[in-house]
């Protein structure tokens, strides 16, 4: 299975193939500050399942929780952030706004809750994490 998405202009594309390792929303203040919103909604590919078809994006790094950098992958003509490449983990949190079918993901859970602001909404219908679920720690 195929999946693609893109930037708001069309310039940085990417594909994906299989099923996505997770789908959540992330409310860690590093996700909220890119956003500029309550949460990420990502959707999580190996490095092997993911691939840049389209203009290569621009690059933002930082140094994750983990201390391993984070490169976040946004176009430089409509400033859209794309995904994260999370190097600790060796994925793609891609967002899921991104997809050309992005009404195909459903979060399965949330994590870092414990960073929401107060006006955040948190879902009811899916697990709620303070930080990472033990699994996944």
């Amino acid at each position: 299975m195929v999946k693609t998405g893109g930037c708001q202009c069309g310039a940085v594309r990417f594909q994906v193939t299989g099923e996505p390792m997770q789908q959540l929303f992330c409310y860690c203040s590093d996700c909220q500050a890119r956003t500029g919103g309550d949460k990420w909604f990502g959707i999580w590919y190996h490095y092997d399942n993911f691939a840049f078809t389209g203009e290569s994006p621009k690059v933002h790094t930082r140094t994750g929780s983990s201390g391993k950098p984070v490169h976040h992958h946004y176009c430089g003509k409509c400033g859209v952030n794309v995904c994260a490449d999370i190097t600790a983990g060796q994925f793609f949190t891609i967002s899921a706004p991104s997809f050309d079918s992005p009404q195909e993901f459903k979060a399965s859970m949330a994590i870092f809750t414990a960073s929401a602001k107060n006006w955040a909404v948190l879902p009811t219908d899916i697990p709620v994490f303070d930080n990472f679920p033990p699994k996944m720690s």
